[in-house]
């Protein structure tokens, strides 16, 4: 019962740090990513799938790496911080490129390029989690 009540918990806070990680990436975008994805906007489905990918890659190895749900999340909000920096930073090298405009006007080479920036950078950063 305990193996089961464990699990039960892990999933749980697995599936909410992953909406809570969404939704600050999210709230990150001058635009509604919803009504965008709606609107078919495809640039902006790839960029936000490879936060989502990116997000759980490292909830994953956080999740696979520790035994307790606290070290978890610790290293999951480690590791998010770190995504969070890392498009910032992609932001601020490319002056020329404003990343969210292009998305919103659906550039898919910007999509494209996030949604790799996003997974290579989650890849990186999950090797560190201990």
């Amino acid at each position: 019962m305990t193996v089961a009540l464990n699990l039960l918990v892990s999933v749980a806070v697995i599936v909410a740090l992953q909406l809570i990680g969404m939704l600050v990436f999210s709230w990150m975008t001058p635009f509604n990513d919803l009504n965008e994805l709606r609107n078919g906007n495809t640039a902006v489905g790839l960029a936000f799938g490879g936060k989502f990918l990116a997000t759980a890659i490292i909830l994953g190895v956080s999740a696979y790496t520790n035994t307790s749900i606290w070290y978890m999340m610790l290293w999951f909000a480690v590791g998010y911080l770190i995504l969070i920096a890392v498009y910032w930073i992609f932001e601020l090298v490319t002056p020329g490129l404003k990343i969210s405009e292009h998305l919103q006007k659906g550039n898919m080479a910007v999509g494209v390029l996030l949604c790799f920036v996003f997974i290579g950078t989650s890849f990186a950063i999950s090797s560190l989690i201990i």
